[in-house]
C-alpha cells in the first residue's frame, strides 16, 4: 500500500510540477526554442527556497531580458519567512512580503537582485495579474516568459497567464525542484535533497489541493467555475491517483485560505 502512495504522488507530482525544458540555459533554450534568452523571467514567491536558486542560477546564465519577483504575503509566507531567517540571520524577514524576501536573498547568497518586485499579491490568481499589470506600467512588451512556482502551484500558475495572455505568447514552465517521494524503512521520504522542502506532511496538503482547483467543473478554478484560470486538462492517470490518495488522506486538502482572497 505505501508503495502505491507514493507512486501516486509522484503521478500528482510530475503533472502539477510542470517543466518545459530541461536545465534553465541559452543552449537548451536554443535548441527548444530557437532563440537563447527570453523577454521575461519570474519567480512566485510562493515557493520554497530552492526557488531563489533557480532564479540565481538563471540569472547568472543570462536566460532573460528582465528578471521580475512576484509575492506579498499568503499561505506559504511565514515558512519562507522563517527558512530564510535561520540560514541567512543577517537578513530579517518579520514582516517582508516574499518578493522582498526572495531578493535579499539573492543579494545575500548570490550578490544578485532582480529587476522588478511586485510585493502586495496574495494568491496565485492576483500573483499573475499583478504581474501583468506591474509589466504594462514599465512598459514591457514581452512575447515570451519563463514562469518558476513551488512546484506543487507550477501547472495552476502557468493556467492562471493563460487565462489572460495571448495564445502566441510563449510560456516555458519551469517549477522550482523536482520532487521523487520513495519509501525509507517503511515511511514516505524524498530521494534525494531538495533546498528547502516541504516535510512529507505539507507536501502532501499542498499537492491534494491542487487536483480540486484545477479541476474544471462547479467547484473548481476553471471556466465552468470561479473563473480564475484557463481550462486544464486532467489526464485518467492523475485523476486516479488523486481519488487513491484521497482513500487515504481523506481530508487533507488544502482548503482556501480568505485571508488571501483578492478584494
Amino acid at each position: 500500500m505505501i508503495e502505491q502512495t507514493a507512486k501516486n504522488l509522484n503521478i500528482l507530482g510530475r503533472f502539477c510540477g510542470k517543466r518545459d525544458i530541461e536545465t534553465l540555459t541559452a543552449d537548451h533554450l536554443q535548441d527548444q526554442y530557437g532563440w537563447k534568452r527570453t523577454d521575461v523571467m519570474v519567480l512566485f514567491g510562493g515557493s520554497i527556497v530552492s526557488g531563489g536558486d533557480v532564479l540565481a542560477d538563471a540569472m547568472k546564465n543570462g536566460i532573460a531580458e528582465k528578471y521580475v519577483i512576484v509575492g506579498g504575503a499568503g499561505h506559504t509566507t511565514d515558512a519562507l519567512r522563517q527558512k530564510v531567517q535561520e540560514e541567512c540571520p543577517s537578513i530579517i524577514t518579520d514582516g517582508l512580503p516574499e518578493a522582498e524576501i526572495f531578493n535579499r536573498y539573492l543579494e545575500a547568497v548570490y550578490g544578485l537582485k532582480a529587476d522588478y518586485l511586485e510585493t502586495q499579491s496574495t494568491n496565485c490568481g492576483n500573483n499573475i495579474t499583478y504581474l501583468l499589470d506591474l509589466l504594462k506600467y514599465y512598459g514591457i512588451v514581452f512575447r515570451s516568459i519563463i514562469l518558476c512556482q513551488d512546484a506543487t502551484m507550477q501547472r495552476r500558475m502557468d493556467a492562471g497567464l493563460r487565462k489572460y495572455i495571448p495564445d502566441d505568447v510563449s510560456i516555458i514552465n519551469f517549477a522550482a525542484y523536482k520532487a521523487e517521494v520513495i519509501v525509507k524503512n517503511g515511511q514516505l521520504a524524498y530521494f534525494g535533497n531538495i533546498h528547502g522542502m516541504w516535510d512529507m506532511d505539507r507536501y502532501v496538503n499542498l499537492l491534494m489541493g491542487e487536483i480540486p482547483r484545477l479541476t474544471d467543473d462547479a467547484e473548481g478554478y476553471g471556466p465552468k467555475g470561479k473563473d480564475f484560470i484557463a481550462h486544464v486538462d486532467i489526464p485518467g492517470e492523475v485523476r486516479t491517483a488523486f481519488e487513491e490518495l484521497r482513500e487515504i488522506y481523506g481530508g487533507n486538502i488544502r482548503r482556501a485560505n480568505p485571508l488571501y482572497a483578492s478584494r
